[in-house]
Order: structure tokens, then sequence, then C-alpha cells
């Protein structure tokens, strides 16, 4: 087996430990693909149901004589119309309801059912995306090509597997044990910055706009938080998290996520 070694928050290499089967998987880029496919979310947004129709609007104006809301002679259309005021069996009134009035509901409004991803993903389809994905954090070649301030750099020292006391650090002691870890070339290609956007969707909503940044992968029971770091529990990492923009995110697993990660994955 091969053995890969632990780092300590110092950065330096400590007790060496047999590489875990979900980091040395072959890597399906593939299935993948299709499973990022498959997860893509947007929001869904429409119309409240009774928008334009809570009105009350009678559709039985008639075109005949001596009838209860009679149009006869009027020149009206039929349309469904609200009452506004009324005197006797004369109507102030305007039309509602239906599309083609002011006020009506829309023809054909967005529908939620429209939005909502219903593509599957077999199991075992889904596994071997994670484990590829996985696998790909330990592969310098992919890491170097997917980051292009990296430039192709060769990276030899992954997967970084640290100490679990990483989790009991401050803020500021994460930043710079992290940085010893992985070194300070990588640190500043995936050092999470936030931009403000050059076109015009700065005006709708989307002024600010940031990069993924490093992913820390911790254990379901251990907390960690940092806004310099996009950091995932091992029970809730996904292959969105990995592998949304490519394969070989630069990633950072503590000991206990590697362990829990090996036995949900074996």
């Amino acid at each position: 087996m091969v053995k890969i070694k632990v780092y300590d928050l110092k950065g330096q290499k400590g007790k060496e430990i047999e590489k875990p089967k979900v980091l040395s998987g072959k890597i399906r880029e593939d299935i993948v693909a299709k499973v990022i496919e498959a997860k893509k979310q947007i929001q869904p947004y429409a119309p409240s149901p009774v928008a334009g129709n809570q009105a009350s609007a009678s559709g039985k104006i008639k075109h005949h004589r001596h009838v209860w809301k009679s149009q006869y002679g009027r020149g009206m259309s039929r349309i469904p119309r609200k009452a506004l005021s009324r005197k006797g069996s004369q109507f102030n009134w305007v039309g509602a309801t239906v599309p083609n009035t002011r006020g009506g509901r829309r023809a054909h409004p967005p529908k939620v059912i429209s939005m909502i991803n219903t593509n599957k993903i077999n199991k075992k389809e889904l596994k071997i995306a994670i484990i590829s994905a996985l696998s790909a954090t330990a592969e310098g070649k992919l890491i170097s090509k997917r980051y292009a301030r990296l430039n192709e750099t060769k990276i030899t020292n992954v997967p970084f597997i640290v100490d679990s006391k990483l989790t009991g650090l401050k803020a500021k002691q994460l930043i710079e044990s992290i940085k010893q870890i992985i070194g300070k070339d990588l640190f500043a290609a995936i050092e999470k910055k936030r931009s403000v956007r050059a076109g015009i969707g700065k005006l709708r909503g989307r002024k600010y706009k940031s990069n993924a940044g490093l992913l820390i992968v911790v254990g379901k029971e251990e907390k960690l938080k940092s806004g310099s770091f996009e950091i995932v529990h091992s029970d809730k990492l996904s292959v969105v998290d990995l592998a949304n923009g490519g394969l070989g995110r630069l990633t950072v697993y503590t000991e206990n996520a590697i362990n829990e990660l090996g036995a949900k994955l074996k």
C-alpha cells in the first residue's frame, strides 16, 4: 500500500497512514460531468396562483333584451367584468380576470414545475463520481490544470491531510497554518477574493463576484468557521463541492474527515 503523510499544524509532515482508496480511485471525468449536470439548480419563481384572478368578475354578460346584466345595443364585448358601481340594472364596470384586460391574469406565466430538475443518477454512478472527484484532489496535474494562476506548476505534495487539531484554531491561526501546509505559492493562487463586477450586472443584484477558494473538509462532528475558506462536513460533501468548474479542486482534509469518507465509500 502507498503511504502518505499527515501534516501537523506547522506544515511539517508527521505520521504516515495508508493512502485511502477514496483518494486513489480511477478518475471518470464523463460520469463526474453527468452528475454535475444532473445537480444543476435554479431558483424556481412564479406569480401567485391567484394573481389577476382575485376580483369577483362575472362572465355572464348577455347581448339580448330584457335580461339581467344585459349589454344589448352597447357594442360591448362579452369578457368577464367586475362591477365598480351599480344603479338598478345599470353598471359601471371594467374588464377583469382574462389576460387581455388591464390587471388580468397572465396567459402563460412561469411555472415552478418547469424549473425543478428531475434528472436522476444511479447510486453506483454517484459513488463513482464522488470517488473520482476525491481522487482528483490528490492529482497534482489536475490541480495545476484547473487553476490558471498556477500555470501548469508541478505539484507533488498532495493530498493535503491535516491533524484534526486544525479545527481548534482561531481565524488568524488557521490562515497561517493553511499557508504553511499548502505553501505560499499555492495559497496565493487559491486565496478567496471578492471583486466588483465589471458589467451592468452590478446594477441587478450581482455587484460582487468571488472565486471558489480553498475547500476544507472536516469530520461530521468537527466544528470550524472561517470566511476565508469554504468548509464542508464529510457527511455533506458532494461532487458539486469538489468538481464544479472542473476536477482537481485544491482541498485540505482533516484526518477524521478522511477516515469517515473511507468508511462511507468503502
